[in-house]
């Protein structure tokens, strides 16, 4: 780790997290994989994704596709399988918004299963940015949205960007555990690796800071 990045994260004005293996111990899809019977198949896909040999949007079709959750399955699987929040990230967030620096969700997840994460973690709604689920009338699996920034390859970039342009951030990090949040800097002004969940080689050897451990950035701030 440089002093420089140390010293930009005391100044950072916005702080953006991965979602998936970052700010809960799970990744989401692969879950609700597993809770409507198609566990398997859609860890491989998974894989091959966050490792950028597929796709991103055409990764998250093709597992889509295989499980076709109803509304009803994603509303029961909210209620039975509550996510497990990464050790350390509850304090780190309440840290930053004490200090008043906002704090972004952007997620290549889904906005249904954030928000209650969003809730948990006192972050507004509006302060996430994920894939949109889309459903007929009768709850059948009808899609997601493709005009969300976030379904595709580069998204997390374009999220950041459009913030930046916004809102004038001049010290944004981006922290995550995958190869998308790794390729989000630049325009993120920093990025911090995170491998408290899984590892990910590629992206613990290109970053300037990697972690293993909330308590790191938590010990930096206090």
């Amino acid at each position: 780790m440089t002093d420089a990045i140390k010293e930009l994260w005391l100044n950072a004005d916005a702080v953006c997290f991965d979602v998936d293996s970052t700010v809960i111990q799970e990744e989401a899809i692969d879950e609700v994989a597993k809770f409507c019977d198609k566990g398997s198949e859609v860890q491989k896909l998974t894989n091959s994704a966050m490792s950028g040999k597929m796709d991103f949007r055409e990764a998250l079709s093709a597992r889509l596709q295989i499980i076709k959750p109803s509304l009803q399955q994603i509303r029961n699987f909210i209620k039975d399988r509550p996510f497990n929040l990464t050790p350390g990230i509850k304090e780190l967030i309440g840290l930053l918004q004490k200090k008043n620096i906002p704090v972004y969700l952007i997620s290549g997840g889904f906005r249904g299963l954030i928000g209650p994460i969003a809730i948990e973690l006192s972050i507004p709604l509006q302060h996430i940015y994920a894939n949109k689920l889309k459903f007929f009338l009768n709850g059948d699996y009808a899609g997601f949205d493709e005009k969300e920034p976030t379904s595709k390859n580069g998204g997390k970039a374009e999220v950041i960007q459009m913030l930046k342009e916004k809102y004038g951030y001049t010290k944004l990090f981006m922290i995550g555990d995958g190869i998308t949040d790794l390729e989000a800097s630049p325009p993120a002004d920093a990025f911090i690796g995170f491998g408290g969940n899984v590892v990910r080689e590629e992206v613990k050897s290109k970053s300037k800071w990697y972690i293993e451990s909330f308590q790191e950035l938590i010990d930096t701030l206090k």
